[in-house]
């Protein structure tokens, strides 16, 4: 426990650049010119690049991007400038001030990360001329922005979390660390569970790194599914890799305290992931849907555009919700109790700890839950309704058995994942056992990642035979 007693203030003074009435007009109809013009001309060159399909090249997609950025990044700081001017009121909240710091950050990390893509496709076009097509392809343009969007947000995360700790508005006794009690405080019982825990962590990380591995290095398996099915044991890695290293080094260790900052680094990363998973899963779901519904559209829906767009939408929406989540969590204040009955840093614990007022989190975890988990869901059973409508009037049973074989395969992987965290995310508040929900969240963040490269290669045998050359090529004597 660490005691805090610091002044507490709620909103900063933005003295902007003159403080003389009789300039404020001037300034005011500089920047507002300014501004309507960047939004106009950044508007235009967006809408011209996609209006127009002579311009559908890496070069202009990269200044489409950069045009949409310039107007986030002078959307984040004139309009509040102006308002200010307007209303003689130049205060902005703490949670403003952090909110406009986080989004500038982004937004300006990414002009400096589209930039320096620019100047590589220009290099490429001009000092590769003949292989510029396969060079800079769809998907490596795809990948350089998601790469940007990624390192941008996480850039700004971690100096907007690094901020909330030294500006926080505190003026109360708060906790520097959570203990995590996990299964069993018996000693006798902590070696079967070291044991247990390590063996599943293996077992996924080597499971899912082969998965990855045996798509990436042949290319009969370069197609979107396995595209997704990579995406997804990636994940899936991520996934048990934020969780069970930190309850295995707590047994060894007979500690099972974690600080206040690792618990929130933990949280945030647990969910960029799980929700990863949630929207990998419906974005596999859409893909089978498309390929079995409508098989002569496949190639042109499925393009790797529309894949590596998908997989960029899903990174970005995972990032900010995991995003506001932290941030809104930051405004809490934890007193006297530390103990967490769990073997994670779960926000739906966390947010039963705090003795301040839990309200606004509490309705904003029941709306994501609902938002970005029920919705997914419903778009997944949708899809494989008109799934096996259309398997039903299928003629040759070979074609049925395929068929079933691939989707059977995605639907145990949602069975299990949806049926235990929804069950764990909608029940938390009704529920006082002290076992049930960390064993309920072990089937989804530990057991459906273990379990998924086993479903999908024993029930594919094209996974099954890319496995079998990876192996012979890697134990091949020359």
């Amino acid at each position: 426990m660490a005691p805090g007693n610091q002044t507490q203030f709620t909103e900063f003074i933005l003295l902007g650049f003159s403080e003389i009435p009789e300039q404020q007009g001037a300034i005011f109809g500089l920047f507002l010119g300014m501004y309507l013009v960047t939004v106009f001309g950044n508007i235009l060159i967006m809408l011209a690049i996609v209006s127009d399909s002579h311009l559908h090249t890496p070069m202009y997609f990269f200044l489409s991007n950069l045009s949409f950025v310039d107007l986030c990044v002078v959307s984040t700081t004139v309009p509040k400038m102006l308002v200010s001017i307007l209303t003689q009121n130049k205060a902005i909240s703490y949670a403003g001030c952090l909110a406009q710091m986080y989004s500038f950050m982004v937004f300006a990390g990414l002009d400096n990360f589209l930039l320096t893509a620019m100047a590589y496709d220009r290099f490429v076009a001009i000092c590769h001329p003949l292989r510029y097509t396969s060079i800079m392809s769809p998907e490596l343009c795809c990948l350089l922005v998601l790469l940007s969007w990624i390192l941008s947000l996480l850039d700004s995360l971690l100096h907007t979390l690094l901020y909330t700790k030294c500006m926080g508005p505190r003026n109360q006794t708060y906790v520097s660390e959570f203990f995590l009690l996990g299964f069993s405080e018996t000693a006798e019982q902590q070696m079967p569970l070291f044991g247990l825990f390590l063996g599943m962590y293996m077992v996924t990380v080597v499971g899912n790194l082969l998965i990855i591995l045996a798509i990436v290095s042949d290319a009969h398996l370069h197609t979107p599914m396995y595209f997704f099915l990579s995406n997804l044991s990636f994940v899936d890695f991520c996934l048990v890799s934020t969780t069970v290293p930190k309850m295995l080094v707590n047994i060894l260790s007979q500690n099972q305290a974690i600080s206040y900052a690792g618990c929130l680094a933990q949280m945030n990363f647990f969910l960029v992931f799980a929700f990863l998973d949630n929207f990998l899963l419906t974005v596999m779901a859409y893909d089978r849907f498309v390929a079995i519904c409508h098989p002569l559209h496949y190639v042109t829906i499925m393009s790797p555009q529309i894949c590596g767009l998908l997989v960029l939408i899903s990174w970005t929406i995972s990032l900010l919700n995991s995003t506001l989540h932290t941030s809104m969590m930051t405004r809490l204040t934890f007193c006297s109790q530390h103990k967490l009955p769990h073997f994670f840093c779960d926000i739906s614990q966390v947010i039963k700890l705090s003795c301040s007022d839990t309200l606004i989190n509490n309705i904003l975890v029941y709306f994501v839950t609902c938002l970005l988990a029920i919705l997914p869901l419903i778009g997944i059973l949708f899809s494989y309704s008109q799934i096996c409508s259309s398997l039903l009037r299928v003629p040759s049973p070979g074609g049925k058995y395929k068929a079933f074989s691939t989707c059977g395969s995605h639907l145990c992987v949602v069975s299990l994942f949806y049926g235990t965290g929804l069950g764990v995310y909608l029940s938390s508040a009704a529920a006082h056992s002290s076992w049930k929900i960390p064993v309920a969240s072990v089937m989804y963040s530990v057991v459906t990642p273990m379990l998924n490269p086993f479903i999908y290669s024993m029930r594919n045998k094209d996974i099954k035979d890319a496995l079998r050359r990876l192996i012979s090529r890697t134990f091949a004597f020359p």
